[in-house]
């Protein structure tokens, strides 16, 4: 879990995106609070998307006096990857990292993956739902192209077709986190995302790290089963907070 101080800063992509001045803030607590609503403010932001740990519950009750409304609840689980041998994938899905020109196959399965996600852009009513869907889209892109937002990134294959993505990236050198991913609805029940997180596993251990974390809506329960039947453990949650300075 990041004991690092809150972080606030202004989101271009968010802005681009929605054309709203937006700001995202990091592990808010209740003595910087009003640092980070006061950088909104200088700045003319109309929209904070702000997290805070669920323990810091003083930091939610203030958010909440302050105009905040509640979108989302990330629950957060790690693995040991050293005490705990990593089970044999008994799968018959292919699984490989992404190769040159399968960008537009991972486009087309975000597209699909993330057409019924609800997640904390789709929660506020104020933001355009297409928009809130091309969100995700974009990310699944990001992370094929930008070193910044994946370390890894692997492909599912099935009849020929690509089925799924999965990406991965490394937060130190002793912990990888499994980032984003999405499975076409078509290849759902086969064990796909069961694969993709075995091979997650693999990977943060061949980079030499000893945990993986992994991350999910609270309501997301199908996937955190999958998640406790490979041995991992709840960590820490976050709550996922937006405030629209322009709402009297």
């Amino acid at each position: 879990m990041s004991s690092d101080p809150p972080q606030v800063y202004l989101s271009s992509i968010d802005e681009e995106r929605f054309g709203i001045r937006t700001a995202r803030a990091s592990n808010v607590t209740l003595d910087k609070l009003p640092s980070v609503l006061d950088f909104c403010r200088a700045r003319d932001v109309v929209l904070l998307i702000a997290r805070c740990l669920v323990s810091e519950f003083r930091a939610a009750q203030a958010m909440e006096r302050e105009g905040f409304s509640l979108m989302d609840t990330l629950v957060y689980c790690s693995r040991n990857l050293v005490t705990t041998p990593i089970p044999k994938d008994s799968g018959k899905i292919m699984v490989r990292p992404i190769q040159p020109g399968d960008e537009d196959d991972v486009k087309f399965v975000a597209a699909e993956s993330f057409r019924q996600y609800f997640g904390h852009y789709h929660a506020d009513e104020r933001l355009d739902r297409v928009k809130c869907h091309e969100a995700y889209i974009s990310w699944a892109l990001r992370s094929c192209v930008l070193g910044d937002v994946a370390d890894e990134v692997l492909v599912a294959h099935l009849e020929g077709s690509i089925v799924g993505f999965f990406t991965l990236r490394l937060n130190s050198p002793e912990e990888g986190e499994a980032v984003v991913g999405g499975v076409v609805p078509s290849a759902r029940g086969l064990g796909v995302y069961r694969s993709f997180i075995m091979r997650g596993m693999e990977w943060c251990l061949s980079k030499g790290a000893t945990h993986m974390l992994v991350s999910t809506q609270i309501t997301n329960i199908a996937v955190q089963k999958v998640w406790a039947r490979l041995g991992f453990e709840p960590s820490y949650a976050y709550y996922t907070f937006h405030k629209w300075f322009d709402k009297p």
